[in-house]
């Protein structure tokens, strides 16, 4: 979101005079943090929220104003905040210890059911992170097949190690961002999402090359730019017939398009798969999961039986005890329950409800997405659209994404957390099981005052 500051915006003079304790705690964070962050997405001029408390799908800001939240954990809280399960759990670990530096049986049951719900999950190894996660899953291939190349499709995210910190919001020819060398993008093969014919003759000229190839299997930001599964398919035939390590990056989707996450859906087995958010249930851990031989290169006596040095890998949280108990609690409830299909149902719902108030108010712009995601596509290029027959396959990565520091946005943004709801800043947001009516109702309300707002500053026509 960008820097709006100017005091002559209703909308941002609103937000100020709504969040005076946010602001004290933003300018108090400016001197720990750059930026006064802790993760890129949270930052926005004038303020960001501070927080001071959550349960279930609602939080309060240090000023006491309540928020329908669809920040939801950047993506972690499928059944909300401080769900009791998981809660109680985390507090029983807790007066056991919080890390053993050992081994322990919490890991093995939380493998356990990872292993019953994710289709091609026949070993794994837990990391602390969805960035660790991706690139373990980069190095277990590489040493597999001895290749250099890593294939990625232009916008998806993968984590911000040095391999992935380009051609996800910008740099989309592939050249390095700030601190990653060239001589490692080099090695980065960038299609782009949906182009079949680009896909086919990459890999017909670098086939043999490239020893991994990795993607966000429902489309970038949780499917803000939708894949078509016939693009997917194409790409597990594609690396299969040459021998590239196929990556699943469900560390979104895991958990939360199905029980076993988009894999399950489409029908098609991944070589690896990177896993975090859901997996823990809001507390920190990832994880790599897949085919027994790959992840075997971590083993020392299998990798020493089949003649090859081991992959070493280390973290001093792997498989943390508190990380697993709240893990096991949250993917308990998604295998035995309808939580999963609640939330689907709910985000359905609002989805056509928000339709609703842009065809009310005549505002092009959209409300979409898949399974437990929003999307609200803003058309800042103009497009002539109708909300209720918006079709986002029919544009491109270059429509759908919007361009950091749009004033729109960020005005958008900022109106719905004075009308008290709080949106992740792409714009949209996942939603959990525990949305209702009220907060259906509440997020309509906001949606439409919003955008009567943006009307009167001349933002919208």
């Amino acid at each position: 979101m960008n820097a709006v500051t100017q005091t002559n915006s209703p909308i941002v003079s609103a937000f100020i005079a709504h969040t005076p304790g946010s602001a004290a705690a933003y300018e108090e964070a400016r001197t720990h943090f750059p930026g006064g962050v802790t993760h890129d997405a949270r930052y926005v001029r004038p303020h960001p929220l501070a927080i001071a408390r959550a349960a279930g799908p609602r939080k309060w800001d240090v000023d006491g104003n309540e928020y329908v939240d669809y920040a939801g954990g950047h993506g972690a809280l499928i059944l909300g905040h401080a769900h009791p399960a998981v809660t109680a759990a985390v507090a029983e670990q807790l007066a056991k210890g919080t890390h053993y530096g050992a081994n322990h049986t919490l890991e093995t049951r939380w493998a356990e059911l990872v292993k019953s719900m994710v289709p091609s999950a026949e070993m794994l190894r837990f990391t602390n992170s969805g960035t660790e996660a991706t690139l373990m899953a980069l190095r277990v291939a590489r040493a597999a097949t001895g290749r250099t190349k890593l294939l990625r499709l232009r916008g998806h995210f993968h984590g911000w190690h040095d391999h992935m910190a380009f051609g996800v919001t910008g740099h989309f020819d592939g050249t390095p961002t700030p601190g990653v060398l060239e001589a490692l993008t080099e090695n980065v093969l960038l299609v782009d999402p949906n182009d079949e014919a680009g896909l086919r003759a990459l890999m017909a000229a670098h086939g043999d090359e490239i020893a991994v190839a990795i993607l966000e299997p429902t489309g970038s930001s949780y499917g803000q730019v939708p894949l078509r599964d016939s693009f997917v398919h194409l790409l597990r035939e594609e690396t299969a017939k040459h021998g590239v390590v196929l990556v699943f990056d469900e560390v979104v989707t895991g958990f939360r398009v199905a029980r076993g996450g988009a894999q399950e859906v489409l029908g098609i087995r991944p070589d690896l798969t990177t896993l975090a958010k859901i997996l823990a249930g809001g507390l920190p851990g990832g994880a790599v999961v897949g085919r027994r031989d790959l992840l075997e290169l971590l083993d020392p006596e299998r990798a020493a039986a089949r003649g090859v040095e081991k992959i070493p890998h280390q973290g001093t949280y792997n498989a943390n005890p508190l990380s697993a108990a709240a893990g096991i609690a949250t993917l308990e409830i998604l295998r035995d329950t309808d939580a999963i299909a609640r939330a689907h149902a709910y985000a359905a719902e609002l989805r056509s409800a928000m339709n609703g108030v842009l065809e009310e108010l005549s505002v092009p712009w959209a409300v979409y997405g898949s399974n437990t995601g929003i999307h609200i596509f803003t058309n800042w290029k103009k497009l002539p659209i109708t909300p209720s027959s918006f079709d986002p396959l029919a544009l491109g990565y270059a429509d759908l994404k919007v361009p950091r520091g749009t004033q729109v946005v960020t005005k958008l943004l900022l109106a719905m957390r004075t009308h008290g709801v709080d949106f992740s800043p792409w714009p949209g947001g996942p939603v959990s099981a525990m949305h209702g009516p009220a907060e259906r109702d509440a997020t309509v309300a906001a949606f439409r005052a919003a955008l009567r707002d943006l009307r009167a500053e001349g933002e919208i026509g």
